[in-house]
């Protein structure tokens, strides 16, 4: 396949989020929004360092984008505010996979979103957050938390705690409808449910496990112990997986990873998994690589 069929055409335009602090007011400083980007597929040249060939990419951890603000450190596996790579800007409808860390009290300020499925999902620490649709909740490990943006939404969302940091993944994710109802909810899962096992976080449904959102996509997370091997069989043959270590290592298919590591496949039915540490941490999202 050719380079230029797998890179974006489009930029990454200006970014809003707000500044740090209770009741800030939107501003414009490049960390929090996107223009819209128009999806060509899986946007990914081959991968040349992958025993899985071409149906994979491969994007070791120190390769990712980095912003730290000193209030928050950031880590992007695909173009974000000013990191821009048109190599990364998405796999399949997975637009956004950010490594964040807040500063105690500090965070994310007042600022909008609209048609994008948002999801987040806490390691360490307490993340509070607030919505122009009046819910006000605190997220920690072991909750997942999901926003239907929509028609339009604000939010904002603080590190509860004055003497840590908060540490969680943000996720974002091209919706298969436009200009829906906002929506917002959050779980809390049994951790014990994901020891040397794949616990679904997230589905097209909202009568599945975990939570649910507006696309053809299922989540899942596991914690395995050393040499622990299991398999994941695509619940849709049209779609790909994008998998993320959170610590430790694992082998998917043959390709090892190591914490923080992201690895993409599609043309696949299924994932072959092996965890080469004890306590290995993995995140499963598996998506549409076109646009419906």
């Amino acid at each position: 396949m050719q380079r230029k069929d797998f890179i974006k055409k489009g930029i990454l335009g200006t970014f809003i989020l707000s500044s740090s602090g209770a009741g800030a007011a939107l501003v414009r400083n490049n960390i929090d929004e996107l223009k819209p980007l128009n999806l060509l597929g899986f946007n990914h040249i081959p991968n040349t360092m992958s025993n899985i060939m071409e149906n994979s990419v491969l994007h070791k951890a120190d390769t990712r984008g980095h912003a730290n603000h000193g209030w928050l450190n950031s880590h992007h596996t695909f173009s974000f505010a000013h990191y821009y790579n048109p190599e990364r800007m998405h796999f399949g409808v997975l637009r956004v996979l950010n490594d964040d860390s807040v500063a105690p009290g500090m965070g994310f300020g007042t600022h909008p979103h609209d048609n994008m499925e948002i999801i987040s999902i806490p390691l360490e620490g307490d993340l509070e957050h607030k919505d122009s649709m009046g819910n006000v909740a605190v997220i920690k490990n072991g909750d997942i938390q999901v926003m239907s943006a929509g028609s339009g939404i604000t939010h904002s969302e603080y590190n509860k705690n004055k003497d840590k940091a908060v540490k969680f993944l943000q996720i974002w994710v091209f919706p298969n409808k436009k200009n829906v109802t906002p929506r917002y909810d959050q779980i809390t899962l049994n951790l014990s449910e994901r020891h040397n096992k794949l616990q679904q976080i997230l589905s097209p449904n909202a009568d599945d496990e975990g939570v649910w959102i507006h696309q053809n996509a299922w989540f899942h997370l596991g914690r395995f112990d050393k040499d622990f091997k299991t398999q994941y069989a695509l619940k849709d043959k049209n779609n790909g997986v994008y998998a993320f270590v959170i610590k430790g290592e694992v082998s998917i298919s043959g390709q090892a990873l190591g914490e923080r590591d992201g690895l993409g496949v599609w043309n696949v039915e299924s994932l072959d998994i092996t965890a080469n540490s004890d306590d290995a941490e993995l995140l499963l999202m598996e998506v549409p690589m076109g646009v419906s």
